[in-house]
């Protein structure tokens, strides 16, 4: 891994903002970000990257590389659910490993941003498409998680398949991403340079603030987390590892650009901890979110913005 890099991502405001919130909850301190804030700011988030992806993808022309990204991007988010619930369920009851895995399959919106600003400060670029690609990933890990629950519980009992696809593209964060690019796609310049101070200018600034929100949440997430062993802790660091190098290295074969690269190693090593536990609250009840949520926020979301994303870059530049 070079060294340079980890420092780098290291010393970022934005991770410094977090690791401040885990500080605070372990101090006691009072600092919290109003819940409506925080709503806001997520709002405001995923708004903004989908609509500067619209606008990016607008300028895009469809060829070998969208497609091979495309692809990937969905192979993983099917496979990634698949083999990891064979993985949880020696460990925990159908339910969980369902829930856990449709996590792990799916992507979070917010470590795809924070991977942005990483790249954007080193002085590298990744197309607008990506967004696309992350919002098409969000939906068949749940569909998958949820499938693989229906066929091995024990009482055959769940939601139907079309009622988990109707939920996941009505999710507001699927929705707010998805009705963004579309809009940012059929702006054109002019109109969309009338909001771009709103969704550029403002936007390191919020990343930051809600990057504290989330250490805060983190923080108070962990010591639920620890009572659940060794074995929650270890997957929560090595699955994404996994994926994340697989991604890195395999992309070459259909992507070329650095950057396009790097988002898609990003994207599956992530897990959802926003869309995937508002569809287990509903398709899944027996679920346990005291489990899955911490696994995906307090662990390997941490462990994605230190030293993953510094050695997905080190893999994709060496290959």
């Amino acid at each position: 891994m070079d060294l340079h890099l980890l420092f780098d991502n290291l010393t970022n405001p934005a991770l410094l903002f977090f690791l401040l919130g885990i500080i605070a909850v372990q101090l006691k301190s009072d600092l919290r970000i109003p819940q409506n804030s925080s709503k806001f700011i997520s709002i405001y988030l995923l708004f903004s990257i989908g609509f500067k992806g619209g606008q990016e993808l607008s300028h895009s022309t469809f060829n070998h590389e969208i497609m091979g990204a495309v692809l990937l991007g969905s192979l993983s988010a099917f496979l990634i659910p698949i083999y990891t619930f064979f993985i949880l369920k020696r460990n925990f009851s159908v339910y969980d490993s369902g829930a856990i895995a449709a996590s792990y399959g799916s992507v979070s919106a917010v470590t795809f941003v924070t991977a942005g600003s990483f790249l954007e400060m080193l002085g590298y670029h990744f197309n607008g498409y990506m967004v696309a690609v992350m919002a098409i990933m969000e939906v068949p890990a749940i569909i998958v998680g949820v499938s693989m629950i229906r066929l091995f519980a024990p009482d055959k009992e769940g939601p139907k398949v079309l009622n988990i696809i109707r939920h996941s593209l009505t999710n507001g964060s699927v929705l707010l991403i998805l009705g963004s690019l579309c809009i940012g796609f059929l702006a054109n310049e002019e109109q969309a340079q009338g909001i771009k101070p709103f969704t550029n200018d403002l936007f390191k600034g919020f990343l930051a603030v809600f990057l504290l929100d989330m250490g805060i949440s983190s923080g108070e997430k962990l010591n639920d987390f620890f009572k659940n062993g060794k074995f929650a802790l270890l997957f929560s660091l090595f699955i994404p590892l996994i994926n994340g190098c697989c991604l890195a290295f395999f992309s070459g074969l259909f992507v070329e650009e650095i950057g396009n690269r790097f988002m898609l190693a990003i994207l599956a090593a992530s897990a959802s901890y926003i869309a995937v536990p508002a569809a287990m609250k509903i398709a899944v009840p027996k679920a346990n979110p005291g489990l899955f949520l911490p696994m995906a926020l307090a662990i390997t979301f941490p462990f994605n913005i230190t030293l993953g994303m510094p050695l997905f870059l080190s893999i994709v530049l060496s290959n």
